[in-house]
């Protein structure tokens, strides 16, 4: 089958036009020039965990069992799950394999600033909320685990023992009954090892730590800087690789990484299409051109 010149370019320019509306940002993230989502000002709430003050006690841990109207579990989880959105973990933060030395941590969605999650979502389902914290519908979510994929910590979980299977996460709901000023987690802390406040502030306080006491904290914030930045900021007295915390994620939001390379595509698709139709052209003009000189002089064109 032969593909005409005008076929070629009107294939060309469908192509060129779904890739282009491919290439924006997901209902979730309006178009925006140089962004794959919009960045709300950094003055929201977050969360400030000491991890030297933690205990593991995991009264965090089962406070937002209760909050989240979550079943308690048999034996504590130490992972999280579509039923567990706060777990502290016991990690060995020992370098010397021969000497281990556990230390707890909690672990939670991280809200980030600019979420990987809420630009890939589909359907809206994820949004990053005026107050900080990324917020979940789970009555809009199809199921399609792109945030699960995205997330760079590794927060959102499928539940794989529902008949109508959805994500699941932390998103500060247990405030969502007014009954509470602080989320149940830091409400339930002993050893105030969770602090509620806006950013700025926490960040201020963080710092202030850092600064008094150098020889217990490193020097560090995770949180502050990571992807951009998160609601939920740790401080540490270990490293925090050591920790098993993610060490090589860049400063820039991933969806801004992305929309870089996106927002390209269109324009790399024209040049191809340009070019490949000029191609077309060239050889269909060439082989018209020996068509003719093959043809008896009587029949050529003109004469």
């Amino acid at each position: 089958m032969k593909l005409s010149r005008r076929d070629f370019l009107k294939v060309c320019g469908v192509s060129a036009a779904v890739l282009g509306i491919g290439a924006r940002p997901f209902p979730s993230a309006p178009f925006t020039t140089g962004a794959a989502a919009p960045i709300l000002p950094k003055g929201g709430s977050a969360v400030l965990i000491d991890t030297t003050r933690c205990v593991g006690c995991r009264s965090c841990q089962f406070a937002c069992k209760q909050a989240n109207g979550l079943a308690p579990d048999d034996v504590p989880a130490s992972t999280l799950s579509a039923t567990t959105l706060s777990v502290v973990q016991f990690r060995n933060v020992s370098t010397d394999p021969t000497k281990p030395v556990v230390k707890p941590v909690k672990f939670a969605c991280m809200h980030c600033e600019n979420p990987a999650c809420v630009s890939v979502c589909p359907v809206g389902a994820l949004v990053k909320a005026e107050d900080g914290h990324v917020a979940y519908d789970e009555n809009i979510c199809i199921g399609c685990r792109y945030c699960i994929t995205a997330c760079p910590f590794g927060v959102p979980k499928y539940n794989w023992n529902s008949a109508n299977p959805k994500i699941n996460k932390c998103q500060q709901g247990c405030m969502a009954d007014g009954k509470r000023d602080r989320p149940a987690c830091v409400q339930a802390c002993p050893a105030q090892a969770l602090q509620f406040g806006s950013r700025s502030e926490l960040l201020t306080i963080a710092k202030d730590r850092i600064a008094k006491e150098p020889g217990k904290y490193v020097n560090h914030i995770y949180g502050e800087n990571e992807i951009g930045g998160t609601a939920r900021l740790y401080l540490s007295s270990i490293p925090f690789e050591q920790f098993g915390f993610r060490t090589d994620l860049p400063n820039e939001p991933l969806p801004e990484l992305t929309w870089n390379a996106q927002s390209k595509i269109p324009a790399v698709l024209g040049t191809v299409a340009v070019l490949l139709s000029g191609i077309a052209w060239w050889t269909h003009r060439t082989e018209r051109k020996a068509a003719t000189e093959t043809l008896p002089v009587s029949l050529a064109p003109g004469k």
